[in-house]
Formats: C-alpha cells, structure tokens, sequence
C-alpha cells in the first residue's frame, strides 16, 4: 500500500506537463515584463528550498567564461558547484552546468515537477521562459556547495537577483540592451550595479564612468568594493600565461580569468590554476578547428577585445540580431576582416538580411553569403550572437565539415 507522500507526488506528477512541452509554449522575448513577479514566486518557493552560497556575475561582456572559470576550479577543488548561463548554443541542458557537466533530462523533468507542485500551475505559466528556468536552477542547484549564477540582459531586475548573494562580479560593461537599460554607460552601469549586496568584485572596465557609479553604489549601500588588480608575478600568473597560450586565449579571457582567481580568493576557496588545461569555454573565442574560431559575442564591446586578440586577416561568418549596433560591430572588426560570409540565422528578432548587406556596402566591406565550406587555406571568425554559432555548427553538421 502506497504511503500518503507517494500517492501525493503521484497525483503531482500526473497533473505536470512534460519538461520540454512546458518550456516551448512560453515566449523567448517580452517587450515589457512585471518586476515584481519573480520576486513574489521566490518568496513563496524559498521555504521549501536550501541555497547554497552564490556569486552573481552582472556585466555586458564576459559573464560566461567568468563564471564558468569560478565553477569550474571550484568544482575540481572538491566543492559541488553548479553554473547557470543564458542563453544556450545547442540544447537548453547547456544553461545548467552542475558537477562539471551539463544537466540531464531527467534532472530537468524531476525539477519541474517539484517546482510546479511547490508554485502552482498558475505562477509557473505566468513566469517568463528566464524566470522560470531560473528557479529551475535554484531548485536544482540547492544541494550543492557554490553557484554561480549569470544575470540575464540587467542586473537590479534581473530574475538572478532574487537571492543573497556572498559576492557580486562586475565584468565589463558597455553599451547594449538600450530599450531595457537605458540610453549611456551610467544609466547602464547603474542598473547592472543595483543588484549589488555587500561585496562586489569590479573586473578591469573600458569606461571610467563605470567606476564612479560603482563606488557611489557601493558608497550608498555600505558594501565592501574590490578592485581587479594586476596579480603579482607568481606561480599562479606564469601558469595561467602558460596555459593561455597552449589554449590560445585572447587577451580578455586572460583577464577573465584574472578576475575569476580573484573572486574565489575574496571566498577564501582553494584552487589549482593547471586545473585550467582540461577546461573548455565553448563558444568564447573557442578553436573549434585549425583555422575556425567561434564566439557568441554580439555587441561593439564584445568586438573590440576580439578585433584586438585577432592576428591574422580572417573571413567573418556574420549575422545580427536587430536590436544590436551591427554597423558599429562590422566597423571595430573591420582592420582585421578579409571579407564577410553572411548567413541566415531564424529569430525573431534576426536583422533583416538587406540592412546587413546595406551595412557592409557602407563600411566598404567585401561580402557573400555561407555555403557551408571552409578553405583550409583561411582563417575564419564565426561572431555575431549565440544564434549565429548555432547556425554554424547546424550548417556544418549537416555538411560534415566540408573543406575546399
């Protein structure tokens, strides 16, 4: 005879839609979304949930290799650690990466029916796709000993600003998500720097304006600031110089990493820099070949670090969504561009293909259109957005990597 706890979870179970239906019927994008809604569905989900301690990575630039960097040693150092990102490349697993692997199905599914039985049908359909997949998280992560969590497009309203955090990492902040954030650097800086509680870690910013508005804020909410600073020539240093260059990092994600030693000393948690050498940031200026690097970045600032880590001329496989500067974008790339390969991506909020083609006539850039073959022969950047590498890695899956 089944006990009253099971016949319940049961009877839950059976009234919860499956994971992956749930998930496709809620809207990617929201022109204007109810702040206080996340706020209210955690209140009522915290009592049944333990959080572990959590650093929060708010920035335009460099959250994920950032926090991926901070999970991933902290993992290897013994402590179960999870990492939530956004968005994902292939596969919605990828947002939640837990123990040094991204989560399986049947986490997910276990997850969603506990969360749907603790909210309410209501609450869950009302919450938007990065609301939800947050507590989502929560709810997986709640076990673990660190989480890292990385803020959607803001920071003060953010879905990830729910919770306490012991550390906030301020990665480089620039101009983007305008319609959401505001119009210059300080309106967005203060938006993003809002989320703060009472320790912030500032990585290495473009803007100074971004520094005053971070010991203002600091200043308004008592909180303790700590500025990157160039680590002292040590072992540390040599060995992350040393893997840098076998792994061919840019510039910037040796400063990401910088800032990501950083954090973990602030926490007083233990670490082996070697342990570097096994890990993978997909997607962040990844060789994913010889003579192919893919990165998600999408916005000018995101440009800059790459035209600068780039030391060859190289053909630009490109796309935009239309709410980014994509004219500004190909203008930074520009000294170090061959030509430019268009190619399709399907968003919603994809630019239209003439505003591209209109943008590289204007900038003098030479263009075609992806076929779907590399020439060994070339060097290549596949940049613009997570939707542009995905469409990349789809179209050369189909041709099975086809060289000419």
């Amino acid at each position: 005879m089944q006990a009253p706890k099971e016949r319940e979870r049961e009877a839950v179970n059976s009234t919860v839609p499956s994971f992956t239906d749930f998930l496709a019927n809620k809207p990617l994008y929201y022109k204007e979304i109810d702040h206080s809604r996340i706020f209210a569905a955690y209140k009522k989900l915290k009592p049944h949930l333990k959080h572990p301690q959590t650093v929060h990575i708010v920035g335009t630039n460099g959250k994920g290799s950032t926090g991926r960097i901070i999970a991933y040693l902290a993992h290897k150092s013994g402590y179960k650690t999870g990492h939530f990102s956004s968005p994902h490349i292939m596969k919605f697993n990828e947002r939640i990466w837990i123990n040094g692997a991204d989560v399986q199905d049947a986490a997910l599914q276990t997850a969603h029916a506990r969360l749907f039985g603790i909210l309410g049908k209501t609450v869950c359909e009302n919450l938007s796709y990065f609301e939800y997949t947050t507590l989502l998280a929560l709810v997986i992560f709640e076990n673990l000993d660190l989480i890292v969590l990385e803020a959607g497009l803001g920071g003060e309203h953010d879905a990830t600003n729910i919770c306490d955090k012991a550390l906030s990492v301020i990665t480089p902040i620039g101009i983007d998500h305008q319609a959401f954030l505001g119009d210059t650097v300080e309106e967005i800086a203060s938006t993003k720097i809002r989320s703060i509680q009472k320790r912030v870690l500032l990585s290495p910013q473009p803007f100074k304006e971004v520094v005053d508005v971070a010991q203002k804020i600091v200043k308004q909410k008592g909180a303790e600031l700590f500025l990157n600073q160039d680590m002292r020539i040590d072992d540390r240093l040599i060995k992350l110089k040393e893997i840098a260059k076998q792994k061919a990092w840019g510039n910037y994600l040796i400063d990401n990493a910088l800032v990501s030693l950083q954090a973990l000393d602030i926490l007083s948690i233990s670490y082996n820099v070697d342990d570097l050498k096994s890990l993978e940031l997909f997607g962040r200026f990844y060789l994913w070949r010889e003579n192919v690097r893919i990165d998600v970045g999408h916005n000018p600032l995101a440009a800059s670090v790459i035209e600068k880590a780039l030391n060859k001329k190289t053909v630009l496989i490109y796309n935009s969504l239309n709410d980014k500067n994509y004219e500004e974008v190909l203008r930074v790339l520009k000294p170090k561009v061959k030509r430019v390969e268009i190619i399709p991506i399907y968003s919603e909020r994809a630019a239209g293909l003439e505003q591209i083609e209109r943008a590289l006539k204007k900038m003098g850039l030479e263009y075609t259109y992806f076929n779907g073959k590399i020439n060994k022969e070339e060097n290549y950047l596949v940049f613009g957005s997570f939707h542009v590498v995905e469409a990349f890695l789809k179209k050369m899956d189909k041709n099975k990597y086809v060289s000419k």
